[in-house]
């Protein structure tokens, strides 16, 4: 997973790059367009002197005839207008060739436009370099997903297992203490307790510790001495008077008449 997420941030950084790459091979190209590929380093402008000097010497032979045909004929005459038109047709020459002058110029490469087209060169090399480099990481990141997803489910797998031989060891173990338990039940079966030994045989006594007929005798003396203290508490605690001496030692008075509990008592006073 971490080298697929270097290679995926590989990837990203490579797209951005190849796109940055293709604007700028555009925007080249469109300069290039713009821009001349040579460009005018050096003008001159100069006349044609031997063409001049040519037509400058015609039209001056053509005066010099004119003016000695003038001698002889008149100006209206067929020979003096044919000369003049050769005259007119020299001096426009000449004024035809000072107006259009001699035009030298120098051109050589234009520097924005070479720089231009050796961006543009660098630009396309660098971008099949980024092509080739973006399909490399996207091939190499596709085989880092498929064995991401096959590492994935083979932990998935790894777990079933782990929990399948976790179940089986507990469950051995299980039979192991099992086993032992059994075994130690089968060898307390055949010696007995483990580690315990007689020391003295047990015998029985020859008389009882204690007697049947002891034993009535002491309860009816617990009963007749818990029967007589209660009955002597009972008395203690009782605050009725029962004889005239009592009335006498309590009250310091005589008494008169009593009366007994049974009517059958006599009268004593």
């Amino acid at each position: 997973m971490q080298k697929l997420s270097d290679v995926d941030a590989n990837y990203r950084q490579v797209q951005v790059e190849l796109a940055e790459t293709a604007r700028r091979v555009q925007e080249l190209k469109q300069q290039m367009v713009a821009l001349q590929e040579r460009t005018t380093t050096q003008v001159r402008i100069a006349d044609n002197p031997e063409l001049l000097k040519a037509l400058k010497s015609s039209l001056l032979e053509l005066e010099l005839k004119r003016t000695q045909l003038l001698t002889k004929f008149e100006p209206n005459h067929r020979l003096v207008q044919e000369l003049d038109q050769q005259i007119t047709q020299a001096k426009g020459a000449i004024a035809v060739e000072m107006l259009a002058p001699l035009r030298d110029e120098t051109t050589d490469k234009n520097p924005n436009y070479e720089w231009a087209k050796s961006q543009l060169q660098q630009a396309q090399v660098q971008l099949r370099g980024l092509e080739a480099r973006a399909a490399a990481t996207g091939t190499q990141a596709a085989g880092y997903r498929t064995l991401a997803r096959q590492l994935g489910e083979d932990a998935l797998t790894q777990d079933n297992l782990l929990g399948v031989a976790k179940a089986a060891l507990d469950n051995y173990l299980l039979y192991v203490k099992k086993r032992e338990e059994a075994r130690v039940d089968d060898a307390l079966d055949q010696r007995g307790i483990v580690n315990v030994a007689i020391a003295e045989r047990p015998m029985a006594p020859a008389l009882p510790v204690s007697s049947a007929w002891m034993l009535l005798a002491i309860g009816l003396v617990a009963a007749a001495a818990s029967g007589t203290a209660a009955t002597f508490a009972a008395d203690y605690l009782d605050p009725a008077f029962r004889t005239p001496d009592e009335v006498l030692a309590y009250l310091n008075a005589p008494v008169l008449a009593s009366l007994p509990k049974k009517a059958r008592g006599l009268l004593s006073a």
